[in-house]
C-alpha cells in the first residue's frame, strides 16, 4: 500500500481510507490518512492502534472538539490519564462539551482525575464560569471538605442557583447557607439554618441574615427557635434585630411562650422607645422579681403606661420600697394627698416633705407641719420649714412654734424670713427714690408737664381725658362739648412761661332755651364763671395773668381772652 500510494495513480484515497477504517483496517487507514493529511481520521486510527501519543499530535493538528473528545475518551478507557488530561483541556473550554467529558469520567468512576482536570482548567485563558460551577458540584459530590474554600475563592465565577441545587441535593447545608447569604437570598438562608441547625446554624451569620430578611414572620419564628435550641443567646439575637421588630407583637409572642422573664435585658433595651406594652412587660417582670431599684428607675424614666392602675397593685405591697414607689407615682400624677398619706403611713418623712414641696399648696405644707408636731418629730418639723419655706406663712409658723415651744427649731426660718423682708423693703425704697428723683428732674426742666392732670386738661384740650371748662361754638352756632381753643403764639411778649393759652369765651345767648321754652341741653357759663372755675382748680403756686381780649367776630358773637401762666 505504501508503494502504491507513492506511485502515480488515479485512486480516491479518501474513500479508500474511510473503507479501511470502517473495515477496522486501522494500519492501512493510518498510512492513507497520513498521506492525505486527514489528521482527524488519522487520530482516530492511532487511538485504535493504541498509539495515544501520536494520536495527541494528530489531534493537535486537527484541533476539533470531536477529535479531542475521541482521543480523550480512548485515553480514559486505557487509563492514560496524563494523555487524557492533555486532550481534556481542549474540550472543557467549550461549555457545550463539558458535561459530556464529566459524564464519561464519572461513568468509569474516575472522579479524582476529573477534579484534577477541571482544576487545571481554572488557570486556562479560555476558562469560563461553567468550569468553576461544575468543579463545585464535583466537590459537593466527592470532596465536600474542599467545597467551602472553593466557594469563598471563586464565588463571583459561580452559577449560584445551579450549585445551590447541588448543595441541597447532597445535604451540604453549611455551604448552601453561605451561597444563599451571599446571593441575597437571606430568607432562604435563615430557613436552612433553622431547619438544619446541627450542621448549618451559625449565630453571627444567622443574625446578619435575619436583619436582611424581607419576611417579617421569620423574626418571630426565630424567637421560638432560640428558645428551643439556644436560649442563652436569645437576648443577643433580639437586641440585634430590635429595629426590625414590632415591639408590641414581640412582647405578645414572648408572653405566650411563658418565658418573658428570660428576655428582661432585651426589654430594657427596647424600653428606650417608651412603648406602653414594653413598659408594662418590664414593670411586671421587675415586680415579679422583687427588684424595687430597677422598678423605681423604670417608672421614673419611662412614663408611658397606666400609672394609676399600676399604683393600685403596689400600694399595699408587703415590701415598703414598693409602697414608696406607689407614693412617687401618686406624686407624679398630682395625687398629692394620696402620696402624702402613703408616706406618712410608712414614716417616710423625707418623701412626705418632697411631696408637699412639689404640690405648691400651702395647706399641705401646713398640714405636714402640724403632723410632725403631733408625732413629736421636731427635726422633721425644722426640715419641713427649710424645704417648704416658700409655701409657709410666717404667722402660722410663729403661732405653732410659740404654742408648742419649738422656737429654737423655727429660728432659722424666722431669720431667713426677716432677711428676705428687709431685702424687699430696700428694693422698694430704692425704686421709690429713683422715681422721685426722676420726677424732680423733670419738674425742673418742664413745669407745665408736671402740673396736675385737671390743670393740664383745662389748658391743653385733646391731650387729656378730662373735659375743658368752657364750651365752644360749632359751625352752626350749636353748643358742643366743652373744649379749650389754642391761643396765638405769645413769643416776644415778655411772658415768664414762654407760652400763652387762649381760652374760648364765646357766648351764644340764643341757645339758652331749648324747644318749647324749655332749658337747652347745654348751657354756656359766663366768662366770670369760667374764670372762677379755672382758679378753683389751679394749684396754689400758679396764677393767670390776663393779656388780651379780642373783639367779637362778624359772623358770630364770639371773643376770646389770652392769659399767661405765671408762678408766684
Amino acid at each position: 500500500l505504501e508503494d502504491f500510494i507513492t506511485q502515480p495513480h488515479s485512486a480516491d484515497l479518501q474513500t479508500v481510507g474511510d473503507r479501511c477504517f470502517d473495515s477496522k483496517l486501522f494500519g492501512a487507514g493510518k498510512i492513507i490518512f497520513t498521506h492525505t493529511g486527514n489528521n482527524a481520521r488519522l487520530a482516530s486510527c492511532l487511538v485504535h492502534l493504541g498509539e495515544f501519543q501520536a494520536a495527541i499530535e494528530a489531534a493537535k493538528k486537527a484541533d476539533t472538539p470531536r477529535t479531542w473528545k475521541e482521543v480523550n475518551y480512548a485515553c480514559v478507557r486505557a487509563r492514560k490519564f496524563t494523555l487524557a488530561a492533555q486532550a481534556g483541556v481542549h474540550i472543557i473550554i467549550h461549555p457545550d462539551h463539558l458535561p459530556d467529558v464529566i459524564e464519561h469520567y464519572e461513568k468509569y468512576g474516575y472522579w479524582e482525575e476529573l477534579i484534577k482536570l477541571l482544576e487545571t482548567g481554572l488557570t486556562l485563558e479560555q476558562t469560563h464560569n461553567g468550569i468553576f460551577t461544575e468543579l463545585g458540584i464535583l466537590y459537593a459530590k466527592y470532596a465536600p471538605d474542599r467545597l467551602m474554600d472553593h466557594l469563598k475563592a471563586y464565588f463571583q465565577r459561580l452559577h449560584v442557583p445551579k450549585l445551590l441545587r447541588a448543595c441541597e441535593e447532597y445535604k451540604m447545608w453549611n455551604e448552601a447557607v453561605y451561597l444563599n447569604a451571599h446571593y441575597d437570598q437571606h430568607d432562604r438562608a435563615v430557613m436552612i439554618m433553622m431547619e438544619h441547625s446541627p450542621n448549618a446554624w451559625n449565630h453571627d451569620l444567622f443574625i446578619e441574615s435575619l436583619q436582611k430578611a424581607s419576611n417579617t414572620d421569620l423574626h418571630y419564628r426565630a424567637i421560638h427557635f432560640y428558645l428551643r435550641e439556644q436560649p442563652a443567646l436569645l437576648n443577643d439575637a433580639l437586641i440585634s434585630i430590635s429595629n426590625k421588630l414590632d415591639l408590641p407583637k414581640t412582647v405578645s409572642v414572648l408572653k405566650k411562650t411563658g418565658y418573658l422573664v428570660l428576655t428582661l435585658p432585651f426589654l430594657k433595651h427596647a424600653q428606650s422607645h417608651n412603648i406602653e406594652a414594653v413598659n408594662d412587660a418590664v414593670n411586671d417582670t421587675l415586680l415579679e422579681n422583687d427588684d424595687h431599684q430597677g422598678l423605681r428607675a423604670s417608672v421614673l424614666e419611662f412614663d408611658n403606661f397606666d400609672q394609676l392602675k399600676f399604683v393600685k397593685r403596689i400600694e399595699k405591697h408587703d415590701l415598703m420600697e414598693f409602697r414608696r414607689i406607689a407614693a412617687i407615682l401618686y406624686r407624679k400624677n398630682k395625687k398629692f394627698v394620696e402620696s402624702l398619706n402613703l408616706s406618712k403611713t410608712d414614716e417616710l418623712h423625707k418623701d412626705a416633705i418632697e411631696t408637699a414641696l412639689d404640690s405648691k399648696k400651702p395647706e399641705l405644707a401646713e398640714h405636714l407641719l402640724r403632723y410632725f408636731i403631733s408625732i413629736n418629730e421636731r427635726e422633721c418639723f425644722s426640715a419641713c420649714l427649710y424645704t417648704c419655706y416658700e409655701l409657709l406663712k410666717p404667722d402660722v409658723v410663729l403661732e405653732l412654734t410659740w404654742r408648742f415651744g419649738l422656737m429654737e427649731f423655727a429660728m432659722p426660718f424666722m431669720v431667713q424670713m426677716l432677711k428676705d423682708m428687709n431685702t424687699k423693703l430696700e428694693q422698694v425704697n430704692k425704686k421709690t427714690d429713683e422715681i422721685q428723683k426722676k420726677e424732680e428732674k423733670k419738674a425742673e426742666q418742664d413745669p407745665i408737664a408736671t402740673m396736675p392732670m385737671e390743670y393740664n386738661s383745662m389748658l391743653m384740650p385733646g391731650l387729656s381725658p378730662y373735659p375743658a371748662i368752657m364750651p365752644a361754638q360749632d359751625m352752626l352756632g350749636m353748643s358742643s362739648y366743652p373744649q379749650l381753643m389754642p391761643a396765638p403764639n405769645m413769643m416776644g411778649m415778655g411772658m415768664d412761661m414762654g407760652m400763652g393759652m387762649g381760652m374760648n369765651m364765646g357766648m351764644n345767648m340764643g341757645m339758652g332755651m331749648g324747644m318749647g321754652g324749655q332749658p337747652g341741653m347745654f348751657q354756656q357759663p359766663t366768662f366770670k364763671q369760667a374764670l372762677l372755675n379755672f382758679q378753683k382748680h389751679a394749684p396754689g403756686n400758679y396764677y393767670l395773668s390776663l393779656i388780651h381780649i379780642s373783639e367779637p367776630t362778624r359772623r358770630y358773637a364770639i371773643s376770646y381772652a389770652v392769659f399767661c401762666l405765671k408762678k408766684k
